[in-house]
């Protein structure tokens, strides 16, 4: 089942497919963008949610060796520690020819940022506009790392910014005007936990992050346990 609301087209998708139909959202969306430009900039947020769809999706024959990942968000912790997003979405893509252009959270930051950014232009254009992005949503409404009360969601001159500690890290995000300049936004939502949010973007409430954003092309893919309050 499928409806508007505002920005977003909205799929309710049964638990038992959602890893599959999801999959199959982003192999045409990535398909669609190397046909049309040669290559696909596909942007990977966090969270327990898109792990079996990675899977899925890392299955699929697509043209991988003309796919550049990067990241959505990213919290600051060390090679390897499993509090990084980049730990698993590389496990879940490991052996496919794709080009990793992760960001940055050790070093001089602000200049990891700067040379994240500059990678970035020469595959996605100046400024960066990312073919496929994914997002996830949470509970408090914060969606990447836009944080409810953080200073980076009022940012409108960074592409990539670091925010205030949450839940225990302080983060590098893509920031609103990044995330609207996406060509689509696919948002992964599940969990009885985030229907309270999901109604709350779906009503353009903009007192949750999330509502913030207005990409062009937008579908949220939620299951029906998040859809139980529309």
């Amino acid at each position: 089942m499928m409806r508007r609301a505002g920005p977003h087209t909205i799929e309710i998708v049964e638990s038992e497919r959602f890893a599959s139909r999801a999959a199959d959202v982003f192999a045409v969306a990535i398909s669609a963008a190397v046909e049309l430009r040669g290559t696909c900039v596909l942007a990977l947020s966090g969270g327990s949610t898109p792990a079996a769809v990675f899977a899925e999706l890392a299955a699929r024959p697509l043209p991988w060796d003309r796919v550049v990942v990067t990241q959505v968000d990213e919290r600051l912790a060390p090679e390897g520690d499993p509090a990084r997003n980049l730990t698993g979405q590389q496990a879940a893509f490991d052996g496919l020819p794709v080009r990793w252009l992760p960001l940055a959270v050790e070093g001089q930051i602000n200049k990891e940022i700067s040379d994240t950014l500059d990678a970035l232009s020469e595959v996605a254009g100046d400024p960066p506009i990312i073919d496929v992005l994914h997002l996830g949503l949470g509970s408090d409404g914060h969606t990447a790392s836009l944080i409810p009360g953080d200073p980076v969601l009022e940012l409108t001159d960074q592409a990539v910014a670091l925010t205030n500690e949450y839940q225990g890290h302080r983060r590098v995000t893509f920031t609103r005007p990044m995330l609207d300049r996406s060509r689509l936004i696919v948002w992964l939502v599940t969990g009885a936990d985030k229907a309270d949010a999901l109604v709350k973007l779906a009503n353009g409430d903009t007192s949750i992050p999330a509502s913030l954003l207005h990409p062009p092309n937008s579908l949220i893919l939620a299951d029906e346990a998040a859809a139980s309050r529309l």
